[in-house]
């Protein structure tokens, strides 16, 4: 039987972690910097017919086919015209016990902040019509409160269509990858 030792469980909690903090309308989010596979400038997208509003479409990103999510739009945040500073952060996210690739739109970049688990508050619970299962938690960064998301979440499933009608659908639009002598 091993016992626990509040010197290692603080030091556990106290050791920090690293996260992308991006906008999106006056508010900054941030993901696990471990999550972040790239950042890229925003690019047009090729649309899949039937998507849900907030998917805007995929690119192909050499050789992967990677759904493109606007968090405005997942979020119900009134829609802006991309701009210089509009960026897609793609992720590696954990669906059914996979990884994916897929990107996120947001307005702009921020920082990367270093923050203990101690510095993590809970999101309030605003009652059964608010889904609070895609934040991960709360935490104040420079006076500003920035809201810390769980991709896998907030990118599961319910988000994007059906893997089989994803896989057809881009079959039908033709889109060709590049062979791997071409990368």
């Amino acid at each position: 039987m091993t016992e626990s030792n509040p010197a290692t469980s603080a030091a556990a909690e106290d050791q920090s972690q690293q996260y992308l903090t991006f906008m999106m309308a006056d508010e900054e989010y941030g993901v696990d910097i471990l999550s972040v596979q790239e950042i890229r400038g925003w690019e047009a997208t090729t649309v899949i017919p039937n998507a849900p509003p907030h998917v805007k479409g995929v690119i192909n990103l050499r050789g992967t086919i990677v759904p493109i999510i606007d968090l405005r739009q997942r979020f119900g945040i009134k829609t802006l015209a991309y701009g210089p500073t509009t960026v897609v952060i793609v992720l590696k996210v954990r669906l059914d016990k996979q990884h994916k690739v897929m990107g996120i739109v947001v307005d702009a970049v921020s920082d990367v902040f270093s923050i203990t688990q101690s510095e993590i508050r809970s999101a309030p619970d605003f009652g059964q019509d608010t889904d609070m299962r895609f934040i991960h938690g709360l935490t104040c960064v420079a006076d500003k409160m920035v809201i810390l998301l769980n991709i896998n979440m907030l990118l599961g499933n319910e988000v994007l269509p059906d893997a089989s009608q994803l896989s057809s659908l881009l079959q039908q639009l033709d889109l060709e990858q590049p062979q791997a002598a071409n990368l």
